[in-house]
């Protein structure tokens, strides 16, 4: 067994977002060796594959509101499997770090004295992006990137600085923004941002079932309308993500090359 993988160590382990190939060799390892696996809704079952058959895996998902484990539960069940002397992976999509929970978890785990690491995976945004052919940054247009989540609690207001987040030299990625689109919108065009700002909706990024859905920011309503509840949503809004973004780099003889290739995927 790795050195790096005893018995009571807790790993947080990024799942990435659905496609087993875009997991980390690192973590593509850790779910192999580990004795139990706590995971999320959104770790694909290509992933779940991976682990050994007499691997225990446990289903600590959360999706649309519906809680299968508080927390508080989740906590307590790395803490138990942790000091019976497993090792135990804790998959989350996604990125941990990212709208993940994971501080939480640390702090249950360091409270109880166990030791954890953390695996980093790719993150919804970047491969959204790769999969329409778009940059999440672009020289001189999209100096930066601003990830956020738009989940809130029941009969909670989507309390942003909209002022900061219109500022059109940058990226928006709102995670879980499906339900909230149309608000986003609303607040964004209120606070300046151009209301033709182009917009990339990405769903169930990376699996079989992905769709990406382009439009401009005043028409975000609209595009959200045949989502599913049940689909994890990204949105993408500002400069970078117009398509084809590559286009104006070219050389006018490849400029009909890409468009043709891009207009091919959507």
């Amino acid at each position: 067994m790795s050195e790096d993988f005893p018995k009571g160590l807790v790993w947080l382990v990024g799942a990435g977002p659905g496609d087993p190939e875009l997991l980390t060799r690192k973590a593509e390892r850790l779910i192999r060796a580990a004795d139990v696996v706590f995971y999320d809704a959104l770790v694909g079952e290509g992933v779940l594959a991976l682990a050994r058959a007499d691997a225990r895996l446990v289903s600590v998902g959360k999706r649309s509101g519906r809680h299968s484990k508080a927390q508080g539960s989740i906590n307590d069940l790395l803490v138990e499997a942790g000091l019976a002397g497993h090792r135990v992976v804790r998959l989350k999509g996604g990125d941990p770090s990212i709208f993940g929970r994971s501080a939480e978890e640390m702090a249950a785990l360091a409270q109880a004295g166990l030791p954890f690491r953390i695996c980093p995976g790719i993150t919804t945004a970047s491969a959204a992006a790769a999969s329409g052919q778009s940059s999440l940054t672009l020289r001189g247009t999209a100096r930066g990137i601003t990830l956020l989540t738009a989940h809130v609690r029941a009969g909670e207001a989507l309390a942003l600085d909209w002022a900061a987040l219109a500022q059109p030299q940058g990226t928006l990625g709102i995670y879980m923004g499906r339900a909230a689109a149309g608000e986003v919108a609303r607040q964004l065009i209120a606070a300046g941002r151009d209301p033709q700002t182009p917009v990339m909706v990405a769903v169930n990024v990376s699996r079989p079932d992905e769709r990406l859905i382009r439009g401009q920011l005043h028409a975000l309503a609209f595009l959200v309308a045949t989502i599913s509840d049940d689909d994890p949503t990204l949105l993408l809004i500002g400069e970078a993500v117009a398509a084809p973004q590559a286009e104006a780099a070219l050389p006018t003889s490849l400029r009909a090359s890409l468009k043709s290739a891009c207009s091919q995927m959507s």
